[in-house]
């Protein structure tokens, strides 16, 4: 994994944005109303996705790790998920694009742990303060999405715990932009990147990472 992928997560997660238009955009509408009336949105929204890439960054850190003994008990190891990733990856663009629509078969690989933690967020609400959204984010940063479990896989390939956390931290705080501006009502970027050639070109962006990734790959196997 190389000095860029902090930067390539980062792109990632904005062109997964479309994605968390559709996936988030309820969950965010229904944010509004545990915050205190009257109150400022966007210390609570900030709080909120804080926790949401916290969990994010967690998540990469144990993937990360996983890849790494899978990569000392495994000869090329490293390469294999690196290949895995990259599939993952090229279905997440195709996804995006709008071409395929298997990954939200792989979403209910987490439904189960959901359904234990998400009542959980419930004792967080209605918030008193923007602390309060804290944890309420590192909850719903477990929701079941292919989106994540996609990327997540790029941690697994990287084979570091450190490297893992970087990823998914990055990831996260691509999604940021999107997350806050349909949290403070900015309509309009729900229609602007929910329309077909938003999706296509965010799409092509996510195949061509994958194909750097499933490149990398190959090179590596045949090393």
């Amino acid at each position: 994994m190389n000095d860029l992928s902090f930067v390539s997560a980062l792109l990632i997660g904005l062109a997964g944005g479309v994605h968390c238009v559709g996936m988030c955009g309820g969950i965010v509408g229904a944010f509004a109303y545990a915050v205190p009336k009257n109150a400022p949105l966007l210390p609570y929204t900030l709080a909120y996705n804080l926790g949401r890439i916290t969990s994010y960054t967690l998540a990469g850190a144990i993937t990360g790790w996983a890849g790494l003994l899978f990569a000392q008990q495994i000869n090329k190891g490293i390469v294999i998920l690196q290949f895995v990733s990259g599939v993952f990856l090229l279905l997440l663009g195709l996804y995006i694009a709008g071409w395929w629509q298997g990954l939200t078969k792989i979403e209910k690989l987490g439904s189960k742990f959901w359904q234990v933690i998400h009542p959980w967020s419930k004792t967080f609400i209605p918030f008193k303060s923007p602390l309060q959204a804290i944890p309420y984010g590192m909850i719903w940063g477990w929701l079941p999405c292919g989106l994540v479990y996609s990327v997540l896989t790029w941690s697994l390939a990287s084979g570091s715990a450190v490297q893992g956390a970087i990823i998914m931290a990055g990831f996260g705080l691509g999604t940021l932009p999107v997350m806050i501006l349909m949290a403070t009502g900015f309509n309009k970027i729900q229609t602007l990147i929910q329309k077909p050639k938003a999706k296509i070109l965010m799409g092509l962006l996510l195949l061509v990472f994958a194909t750097m990734q499933l490149l990398q790959a190959i090179s590596g196997s045949v090393q």
